[in-house]
């Protein structure tokens, strides 16, 4: 357990690391994110002194990747502040939330870029389009997602679709090596080469979210939806897009005629954001197989065989 006083002295209130974010990043010794997590206590002191903020509580279970905690300003107005971990796009964040503005996303109050924090407008956490039925959280996802797309401010620091993606295609051939997954190896040579003909073809070249999906998209008080923990890159609309498409891919695998409700999801989604039906089909395929290969090679390999069974109906 790792704690950290609110401001006025070690005999405060100490917050407690949630055991997922400790989970997640410390059981490697040598990780960044585990001396990251040594340090953690004082760099939230330390933010909660030198912006005012009063500390209210830590949700739990919280985040894999990232601390929030809930505060108040000096003036009493609520807030979240987030301490992303290393690795996890923090300067990015700040860049996307700043370039956003509080347009379709989380407004940005201030951040610090020396320890990565960010401080947050105050949304529901409990609350997120995960909540509504199927049908109405797809149509307020595009709503929302539609306001993310903008063009990048000149000089921007975000990779792009191609490098990105790019950067993980030999670790991707490394695990499709494993004996388990002789069976996948044909759906990721198809990835791969659609990857790959989709990158050298980009039509367009806008600011995404990243990594898109329902439970990133909350309720707020300013707006009724506004998205969070965005992992920016500049590309095509049809790569920020696929995530969405594999939202909730338990619930359509569970269901009647899978592969057929892939489809019209594909279609659906592709027609309400004027996004082209081959590349978002393209690009969920990749963003599928990528997914479930990874989920595997970790162990989870029944969420892993279903995304590359979903990747099959595509």
């Amino acid at each position: 357990m790792a704690s950290a006083p609110q401001p006025g002295g070690p005999e405060a209130a100490p917050i407690t690391l949630p055991q997922r974010l400790l989970d997640s990043l410390s059981n490697d010794p040598e990780s960044p994110g585990r001396a990251w997590l040594a340090r953690l206590p004082e760099l939230v002191a330390r933010r909660l002194h030198d912006w005012e903020l009063t500390l209210e509580r830590v949700p739990s279970p919280g985040g894999r990747s990232s601390l929030i905690a809930l505060v108040r300003q000096a003036d009493g107005t609520p807030a979240a502040l987030k301490f992303p971990s290393p690795g996890s796009h923090a300067e990015q964040q700040r860049a996307a939330l700043a370039h956003w503005n509080g347009w379709g996303a989380a407004q940005l109050l201030r951040a610090d870029p020396e320890d990565g924090a960010l401080l947050l407008e105050r949304l529901h956490s409990a609350v997120s389009l995960r909540s509504l039925p199927e049908a109405k959280a797809l149509l307020e996802a595009a709503g929302t997602m539609r306001r993310l797309w903008v063009p990048p401010a000149e000089g921007h620091p975000f990779a792009s679709v191609a490098d990105r993606t790019g950067a993980g295609v030999d670790t991707l051939r490394l695990i499709s090596a494993g004996t388990w997954a002789a069976d996948a190896r044909p759906l990721l040579d198809e990835a791969l080469e659609r990857r790959a003909e989709l990158s050298g073809q980009a039509p367009e070249h806008v600011l995404l979210h990243g990594d898109f999906r329902q439970g990133k998209v909350l309720a707020g008080e300013r707006a009724p939806w506004l998205a969070v923990g965005p992992a920016p890159l500049v590309g095509e609309r049809a790569y920020d897009l696929a995530q969405l498409v594999l939202d909730r891919f338990e619930d359509l695998a569970a269901g009647s005629g899978p592969a057929a409700a892939v489809r019209r999801r594909v279609a659906k989604l592709a027609d309400s954001l004027d996004v082209d039906r081959e590349r978002l089909r393209g690009w969920t395929l990749f963003r599928a197989v990528e997914a479930g290969l990874r989920h595997a090679a970790v162990g989870d390999r029944r969420r892993g065989e279903l995304l590359l069974e979903f990747a099959g109906w595509l």
